[in-house]
């Protein structure tokens, strides 16, 4: 097990996880911008786009870029310099580093290589909708932005039906009805927020059904990048998902769907069965042999 003492005295550099404003520049925290500057080498996503932030709170220190197309050369470089007791910041565009931005797999090196890895709290967009959402925060799931091709999508949204917790989505201006399109299939017309542009100008919270934003969405003129928070699976919705997938077997079915899918022997199977069912194991031993 490896331990990490974040603030003793290293030979070694530092890798320091900044969050930056997701909107509002307002929001970037002190520390936050004591440690851009103290840093030797910021790695951003997007120097450009850093540079606005770097100008506005008059920032020099170096930019390099890090991004998911060039994240392998730059891997390297940025651990030889943490290797030389130099310490790095990465920044993306907007937020936390390495949620549904690049970043984890520099952490990931960093932290395999022994150096320390310091994450600094801030700006994240999927916090701010969820508890703007209205719905419920005890348990929450986030996913981020979900598969584009129709297929994967379908399949990822099958996967996450019956999952209780409250789901996060990142969703972009053009492809949002597509994606409510297909929320409403697979998961019904269940309650949902969206939030828009969140700490900016034109923020905007909408609360409803899913049903409703799609009709909002196919009537406006879609603008901004959405967070979708959408209500858990109901505990009738979890039990019909639960008798529906042996409902129409057989008990001899329904035995060996538990020996080919979960690898059970047959006696675990037998037991299986007979606690799905509410039935006596010895009926099931007696239905799957006969049949």
């Amino acid at each position: 097990m490896q331990s990490q003492k974040s603030f003793d005295q290293h030979e070694n550099g530092t890798l320091f996880i900044i969050p930056t404003p997701i909107g509002n520049l307002q929001d970037i925290t002190l520390r936050a911008l004591e440690t851009l500057k103290q840093v030797h080498t910021v790695a951003a996503e997007d120097t450009r786009n850093t540079k606005k932030l770097f100008n506005h709170f008059d920032i020099s220190t170096p930019l390099i870029s890090y991004h998911e197309h060039n994240r392998k050369a730059r891997e390297q470089m940025l651990l030889n310099l943490l290797e030389e007791g130099k310490d790095v910041g990465l920044v993306s565009d907007a937020g936390m580093p390495a949620i549904s931005d690049p970043g984890q797999e520099l952490v990931q090196a960093a932290a395999e290589a022994g150096f320390p890895v310091v994450v600094l709290p801030g700006a994240n967009a999927a916090l701010v909708a969820l508890v703007g959402s209205g719905l419920s925060t005890d348990a929450y799931q986030f996913y981020g932005f979900l598969p584009r091709k129709k297929k994967e999508l379908t399949g990822e949204l099958e996967k996450l039906r019956k999952v209780a917790a409250t789901l996060i989505f990142y969703e972009s201006p053009h492809r949002l009805k597509e994606t409510l399109a297909a929320l409403l299939d697979s998961f019904g017309d269940r309650r949902i927020a969206l939030g828009r542009e969140l700490t900016k100008r034109y923020e905007e919270f909408l609360r409803g059904t899913v049903q409703e934003a799609l009709d909002w969405a196919a009537s406006e003129t879609v603008r901004g990048e959405f967070c979708l928070v959408v209500e858990g699976a109901s505990e009738a919705e979890q039990l019909e998902e639960e008798q529906a997938f042996w409902q129409d077997m057989s008990i001899q079915e329904h035995v060996e769907w538990y020996i080919a899918n979960q690898g059970l022997p047959s006696k675990q199977a037998i037991k299986q069965v007979s606690v799905d069912r509410q039935l006596p194991k010895r009926d099931v031993y007696q239905a799957y042999h006969v049949e």
